[in-house]
């Protein structure tokens, strides 16, 4: 068995994190962009995952990592989230009574892939909120559109309780994971607050700077 697989959507991600990777844990440790959305996620994820079995060379486990939208209020910009569970937030249907989740349109539980919520492997969630005890905790949602105005935020806030960011990529390597029978986590900095679309507000290299910091803890 090889070592850990960390994730990212772009390049930029995955350069900040290997700038923070500390010699010992570098040779164990393999960092690739995948791309942006859930759907390239998944499939680039799986193949990864697929290419290291047939290899006799197995991940131990996979990370999604990158930068994220934060609640407000309930994590702050430049802060580091590590997920209890990813949760394809948009997965289901609209309706004029709200959203509707895919579990509770009658679909048969083996075509959800594991279904809509993904937990964190408890052990390697536990490895990570013990190197980032400054961490916060909490659901973190896997969107194919970007939150971008107040009334859709507070929709979504209100759906989601315990959510404490959204990103583009989590659910979908969740599930390449599950399917692999490999342990999976996700870790996220905020770069920005949720809500209607403002550039200004965004704080990238802040966001940055917090995954180098935050890739001391995989090893």
């Amino acid at each position: 068995m090889t070592g850990l697989l960390v994730v990212t959507a772009v390049p930029a991600e995955a350069e900040a994190i290997r700038a923070g990777l500390t010699a010992p844990a570098a040779p164990d440790v393999t960092v690739l962009p995948v791309g942006v959305g859930p759907a390239v996620a998944a499939a680039a994820t799986a193949r990864l995952l697929a290419l290291a079995e047939a290899a006799g060379r197995p991940y131990r486990a996979v990370v999604s990592a990158g930068i994220a939208g934060g609640f407000v209020g309930r994590v702050a910009v430049g802060g580091t989230v590590l997920a209890d569970r990813s949760v394809a937030a948009d997965l289901g249907a609209e309706s004029p009574a709200g959203f509707i989740p895919v579990e509770d349109l009658g679909m048969p539980p083996e075509l959800l892939g594991g279904g809509r919520i993904v937990p964190a492997d408890p052990g390697l969630l536990a490895g990570l909120r013990a190197a980032l005890p400054g961490a916060t905790v909490g659901t973190v949602l896997t969107v194919s559109t970007v939150t971008g105005t107040a009334s859709s935020t507070a929709a979504l806030a209100e759906r989601h309780p315990d959510a404490v960011a959204e990103a583009m990529e989590g659910y979908g390597v969740a599930v390449a994971a599950a399917q692999a029978g490999v342990p999976f986590a996700e870790l996220r900095t905020v770069s920005n607050p949720i809500g209607p679309r403002d550039r200004s507000a965004w704080r990238m290299r802040e966001a940055f700077a917090a995954l180098t910091s935050a890739a001391a803890a995989f090893h």
